[in-house]
């Protein structure tokens, strides 16, 4: 068992969506991305998501805490890993220590126990990204990781890893094949077609099982039935 660590305010810490308005319409969507997930892979179990997009504030570290969060409402024992090593935002979104985290095992300067903390969502727990080191592409492919992954299968239904933008730098090309499967995150109203494009063929190139996209900050119309039904929700 893992024992909760003590949190800290912070005033970038985000609001879980799921959490504080599960009646909504955008928490609503999260639970479709569930059902979704589960369909696409209904012969094979999933224990490892890895979520990236094609560059950076296209919100694919909001989309993995609340997948991660909808997925722990059904009873699962979920654990966000903040494999984004370079600008890190788990710790801010839980208000959590970062002190020790997924840098800080893959050099084998602390244990799992240490690493891990609860969140006040019941059956989620994060992995931060610990100190910020000078070389995240090559811990992420060590046989480290692969150690550290498997350790963490055996104590978690799933697993949520949240990496880096797939454009930017080679970390999420790196875990990709790590992965069970990869969901892309596309910012609907500031991502161009060829980035998009060139994500998915660097992400093919990498044998990864891309299972989906969500596409993020999209104008839903005031007169669409969804709106109506879930908008004054809250």
């Amino acid at each position: 068992m893992f024992k909760k660590k003590n949190k800290i305010g912070n005033a970038m810490a985000r609001k879980l969506i799921v959490q504080a308005a599960p009646k909504s319409y955008i928490s609503e969507q999260y639970r479709s991305i569930r059902t979704n997930i589960k369909f696409s892979m209904p012969d094979q179990d999933l224990k490892t998501l890895l979520v990236t997009s094609s560059g950076p504030s296209e919100g694919k570290s909001t989309t993995s805490a609340n997948i991660a969060g909808v997925f722990s409402q059904e009873g699962k024992r979920v654990l966000l890993i903040d494999a984004d090593m370079r600008k890190p935002t788990a710790h801010y979104t839980f208000k959590l220590r970062n002190s020790h985290g997924l840098s800080n095992l893959l050099t084998k300067q602390c244990e799992i126990h240490e690493a891990i903390q609860q969140t006040n969502v019941e059956g989620l727990w994060v992995l931060p990204s610990g100190v910020i080191p000078p070389n995240p592409a090559e811990l992420l492919a060590s046989n480290q990781m692969e150690f550290v992954l498997e350790q963490l299968k055996q104590d978690f239904d799933l697993i949520i890893l949240d990496a880096p933008p797939i454009l930017s730098v080679t970390d999420a090309q790196i875990i990709s094949h790590k992965s069970d499967a990869t969901i892309l995150v596309v910012n609907s109203g500031a991502t161009g077609k060829e980035e998009v494009a060139k994500a998915k063929d660097i992400l093919d190139k990498s044998k990864a099982n891309v299972i989906g996209v969500v596409m993020n900050n999209f104008a839903l119309q005031k007169d669409h039935y969804y709106y109506q039904y879930y908008g004054n929700e809250g």
